[in-house]
């Protein structure tokens, strides 16, 4: 039997929206200080989405802080069949996300969405880079 005989058993269709409609995560952080050309070493959180299916996904984000009420929703539109990188340092409106300061997203989707969050820091010439997996609440 071929691949595709067997995925039509068992796995997705072709343009099946896989992934999530909520999603967690409670570690992140944006540090203001970067080393190295910008933007490739610029210090930053990014929100990696996957939208498989056929249809374009809505959402939106909030923000948790360790002493502050949250700030959102901010709203990201991620086209169907695509990869969105959406960095966290650019969210602005309704309010910047804190640079330096811990946070804590809840990501809240009309479709099922895959989403992952990338660390880069470059702070004091060195570079550490981490992808932070979150808690799918549904």
């Amino acid at each position: 039997m071929t691949f595709a005989g067997r995925r039509r058993q068992g796995g997705p269709e072709p343009g099946a929206a896989l992934g999530r409609t909520h999603w967690v995560f409670s570690a992140g952080f944006a540090p203001s200080q970067s080393t190295g050309s910008e933007p490739e070493f610029t210090s930053r959180n990014t929100l990696c989405l996957l939208n498989t299916g056929d249809d374009d996904a809505c959402l939106q984000l909030m923000i948790y802080y360790q002493d502050q009420e949250p700030v959102g929703p901010f709203e990201v539109t991620v086209p169907a069949r695509w990869v969105l990188h959406q960095r966290i340092n650019d969210l602005i409106d309704p309010q910047a996300v804190l640079l330096d300061a811990p946070y804590g997203m809840v990501l809240s989707s009309d479709l099922p969405v895959v989403a992952q969050l990338y660390y880069l820091d470059s702070r004091g010439g060195h570079l550490a880079v981490s992808h932070l997996n979150p808690l799918p609440l549904d």
